[in-house]
């Protein structure tokens, strides 16, 4: 323990003098507002549309998908998820709650949502991909394997230190998100009640065990499973730089296989054994709005099990690869 944590504030150094985390700071400060006004005006459309009768609002978005599961257009699987819409939109309206408050809150809550299963894992890979390999390229690998430390000490303060800046990452698209939303639409909403708890049974919700929770927990929960999938994104990442010596190539192999992954996830339904793919079980966060799962049969503890084995695998062959291979050569 005493030669690691030399080790880790070196790594910690290399991260920042890369600058990898400013600029995906630099991002998320660019796009968030991009985000922010186009639901500014989406609310300013509603307002228009519905003035401040909310009530109005949901009870149109359940007329239209009501309409338009009559369209031949539109394929059966999209009706599915439709009608799931609807019958949640209906418990909001029975007990009185507005599923869409305007508030910075609630922005962070939909915007984390959406970004839980492919921008946020991007930008886990930007710092991930090449934390390994970039070092074998430039050749100062070599030089730290010199020194009088085990392999395993090396490859382990790397993994903390990425461990360090994926939790960072995931605490700063909150914060910087819920900072510039807040500007815009307030930053009250912590104690709004959000219904979590919808089961499915086909194109049918159990509403048993619907409850409500306060925005604050809800959140809570939300951000502890994207850090979830955020860190096990990193493990199979941080194995891509162990195993290829070029860093372009590490990048180029993770972006494809989450790209992938998100086209997957709309086209899995049919091939059933594709819910053992990392990339399928990614929208953890579906699991607590009630949205379906890729695949009928799919659960949160499923999910949480495949990437838990997806991510004890990839960081067993790091650790046999690392230790084992010829490096300085």
């Amino acid at each position: 323990m005493n030669n690691l944590l030399p080790l880790i504030k070196n790594e910690t150094i290399k991260m920042v003098r890369k600058k990898r985390f400013y600029v995906i700071l630099l991002v998320l400060v660019v796009l968030v507002p991009m985000f922010t006004y186009a639901q500014m005006k989406v609310a300013e459309r509603n307002k228009e549309k519905f003035g401040d009768d909310w009530r109005r609002s949901v009870q149109q978005a359940i007329t239209d998908n009501q309409n338009s599961l009559g369209s031949s257009r539109i394929p059966d699987e999209w009706k599915k998820y439709r009608q799931i819409y609807i019958q949640q939109m209906k418990y909001y309206l029975d007990h009185d709650v507005n599923p869409q408050q305007p508030g910075g809150v609630t922005f962070t809550r939909e915007f984390m949502d959406n970004a839980s299963s492919l921008f946020i894992p991007l930008l886990i890979m930007g710092i991930a991909s090449d934390i390994v390999s970039s070092e074998r390229t430039s050749g100062t690998i070599k030089m730290l394997l010199t020194k009088p430390v085990r392999r395993w000490k090396v490859l382990l303060s790397k993994l903390i230190t990425l461990f360090m800046f994926v939790s960072l990452t995931v605490a700063s698209a909150f914060v910087i998100c819920y900072a510039i939303s807040g500007l815009v639409f307030g930053y009250q909403g912590f104690t709004m009640p959000v219904f979590t708890g919808f089961q499915l049974d086909g194109s049918d919700v159990d509403l048993s065990g619907v409850h409500a929770v306060p925005q604050w927990l809800y959140l809570f929960m939300q951000l502890g499973l994207i850090w979830f999938v955020s860190l096990v994104v990193s493990m199979l990442a941080f194995m891509i730089s162990v195993l290829v010596r070029s860093t372009s190539a590490s990048i180029v192999i993770m972006m494809a296989a989450l790209i992938a992954g998100s086209i997957l996830t709309n086209m899995a339904s049919a091939w059933e054994s594709a819910k053992y793919l990392f990339m399928v079980n990614l929208e953890l966060t579906d699991y607590l709005s009630g949205t379906p799962a890729p695949i009928e049969g799919m659960t949160l503890g499923f999910s949480l099990a495949v990437l838990a084995i997806w991510g004890a695998a990839s960081l067993v062959v790091s650790f046999i690869v690392f230790t084992k291979q010829d490096i300085l050569n």
